[in-house]
């Protein structure tokens, strides 16, 4: 019988404990804050309490020095920098980190058809602590091994179906609705076994730029971004080094001394910043900094004392000298020290993303540098909007939906360009998702999703939202026929494949469609408007070109008359005051000749008393805008209704 494990929580709570008391204590370095030392007072007094319960007597102690570290802040909180009370955390890691590990049970599934065992995925991975995130082998199980075991539960659930077939064996079909139920959950601790917060290596990365700026006599505030993002714990552990190496090379290289950054214009604390962004199924990581920039006459030196021709390195144009930067093995520094010298810190950099098939790119000026790194994930975690539409359900990832609407609330447009909305005073292109999909044109769409994408916003079409989910997305199998728009797939609660759309893919793939949709639509006529008004003559026209409409322009009644018996229009947009013939009289005109009876006209005016709309309606008016509730997403949408073809 295998020995019983003692510290099987205490890992998971330590682990939480030491991030929040390593974090807390770079926070309280920046700001006195009672309520914060509070709270870190009472993170090393659980911490102190678990310790003892598990018979750690270092631990205990450590947790106890703590205490004595933060006890004179609470009652005189003052900054100050907290090196003691860090080198404790340091400690403190090294002995989580060195507890002995269980043997790791067998991930099979056993004890069919009653309740499963998979003990395998009992412990979702830890939040990391100031180390950064746990080793691989810490997850207690790998990619291939959970592909394995989400495969079993695949050829279960086809079991579980038949068994659904039995008449009359309400024993089974009780079990396997729990069965099922357990399924589920397993396949959810599955997935997120695979997962870490990008969050989780950021308390690591901004005790790097501490110690760092601290040892080159530098100041320095650390930010983050997309700590919510969930991605494959392999990837993360993987990049874990490369990230610290490149917030070190940003405090050794990039970020000047105080008073050099003062003597330049700047504020003297440097700024370096990490943000971690998922595009489609890549993740991109950037570590920013305002610093001096890299050197690329420096670069140039360097090359030439590693055996380029002088010749050769002074023909070499700035990419190409970022480029020689992200090769390795040169440095700018002439001394070495703890933080640089030796020109290998970058190969750490490119031979992480190497590994994972990714790509490392820079830029940089005397603003700043950025490096990006850029590698596939397997895996990936978001919130997302489930939608569906002809029967299919698919996902958008909610951080790039910026509206939902009722499609009937809206203006829908058919100009020369193809299908348009007007929403908040913007066109937007649209088209249903069930063209996007491939499914032909579909059902009349009920609902838009605007979504965000690359450099514009596309609103897609749908028959229904069925709400916000967390989702895990996996990659598509390389080679694998799917259309251009879907990022990867996520099962649903019966194990079924959902799409999880691309927003960039899906509003370059609108914009697509509206090309292609736009000479099978029908051309409207022009719209004739009739305003003395200079400036409401040219916002109408802007409003209603911009929709695509064709436009003409008369400056009185009398010459929109002429107009009229000139060219056919598809609408009249008239002013009410005007000298000589109003815009009342306009309209009475036009509703007297036959040829020009049905034409549609619309009234703008600043007048809104109940008679004037009346004698609106009596000429034969078929809309009334008053200028002062003016609208253009309303305006749009009663032309839409109302033009001639």
């Amino acid at each position: 019988m295998m020995a019983k494990d003692r510290y099987k929580y205490f890992r998971i709570e330590a682990r939480e404990l030491l991030d929040g008391l390593a974090k807390g204590l770079l926070d309280l370095e920046r700001r006195a804050d009672t309520e914060l030392t509070q709270r870190l007072l009472r993170l090393a007094h659980t911490l102190k309490g678990a310790a003892r319960i598990v018979g750690h007597r270092e631990l205990t102690e450590l947790s106890h020095q703590m205490e004595d570290v933060l006890a004179p802040l609470r009652d005189a909180p003052t900054p100050q920098r907290l090196d003691a009370g860090l080198a404790i955390v340091d400690q403190m890691t090294v002995h989580v980190t060195a507890l002995p590990q269980p043997e790791a049970d067998s991930p099979a599934i056993a004890k069919l058809p009653g309740r499963i065992e998979h003990t395998a995925v009992a412990e979702r991975p830890p939040t990391a602590s100031a180390a950064g995130p746990p080793a691989r082998s810490e997850l207690r199980t790998d990619p291939t091994a959970l592909d394995d075991l989400l495969g079993g539960l695949a050829e279960i659930h086809t079991l579980v179906r038949r068994l659904r077939g039995i008449d009359d064996v309400r024993v089974i079909e009780r079990r396997v609705d729990q069965l099922e139920r357990e399924l589920r959950e397993v396949r959810r601790d599955a997935e997120q076994l695979r997962l870490l917060t990008a969050g989780s290596a950021f308390t690591a990365l901004e005790r790097t730029a501490r110690d760092a700026a601290q040892a080159a006599g530098k100041r320095v505030a650390f930010a983050s971004s997309g700590g919510e993002i969930r991605i494959d714990a392999h990837v993360l552990t993987t990049l874990q080094g490369a990230l610290v190496q490149l917030v070190r090379n940003a405090v050794a290289h990039g970020i000047e001394r105080p008073e050099q950054r003062i003597a330049a214009g700047k504020p003297p604390e440097g700024q370096i910043a990490i943000a971690v962004a998922l595009h489609g199924s890549r993740v991109a990581i950037t570590c920013r900094d305002d610093g001096r920039g890299i050197d690329l006459e420096a670069v140039r030196g360097a090359a030439v004392r590693r055996g380029l021709p002088a010749d050769q390195a002074r023909a070499l144009a700035r990419d190409q000298l970022i480029a020689l930067v992200l090769r390795g093995g040169l440095t700018t520094t002439t001394e070495v020290t703890t933080l640089a010298g030796r020109g290998i810190g970058l190969d750490v950099v490119r031979e992480a993303a190497d590994v994972l098939g990714g790509e490392v790119t820079a830029h940089t000026s005397d603003a700043g540098t950025a490096f990006t790194i850029v590698v596939p994930t397997s895996v990936a975690a978001v919130a997302g909007l489930v939608v569906s539409t002809d029967d299919r359900i698919a996902a958008l990832p909610l951080a790039a939906v910026r509206r939902v609407a009722r499609l009937a609330a809206v203006a829908v447009l058919r100009g020369p360009d193809g299908i348009t909305i007007a929403l908040d005073d913007v066109t937007i292109p649209f088209a249903p998702l069930s063209r996007l999909l491939g499914a032909g044109q579909g059902a009349a769409s009920r609902s838009i999703v605007v979504v965000e994408g690359g450099d514009g916003l596309a609103a897609i079409g749908v028959d229904h939202v069925l709400g916000v989910d967390e989702i895990v997305v996996r990659a598509l199998p390389a080679g694998a026929p799917i259309d251009p728009v879907v990022w990867g797939v996520a099962l649903d609660a019966e194990g079924l494949p959902r799409p999880v759309l691309e927003p960039t893919a899906l509003v370059a793939a609108v914009r697509v469609a509206l090309v292609v949709a736009a000479p099978a639509e029908a051309r409207p006529l022009p719209i004739l408007i009739v305003d003395d008004s200079l400036t409401t003559r040219m916002l109408e026209q802007s409003i209603l070109e911009s929709a695509g409409y064709e436009v003409d322009l008369a400056t009185s009644a009398e010459e929109g008359l002429v107009k009229v018996e000139q060219r056919a229009y598809g609408l009249c947009l008239v002013d009410v005051e005007m000298p000589g013939m109003d815009g009342f009289g306009f309209i009475a005109t036009l509703r007297s000749q036959p040829q020009h009876a049905e034409l549609p006209a619309i009234l703008v005016t600043s007048r809104n008393r109940p008679d004037d709309r009346q004698r609106g309606i009596t000429v034969g008016a078929q809309g009334y805008v008053v200028k002062g509730d003016f609208d253009q997403g309303k305006l749009l949408g009663l032309i839409q209704r109302l033009v001639r073809r």
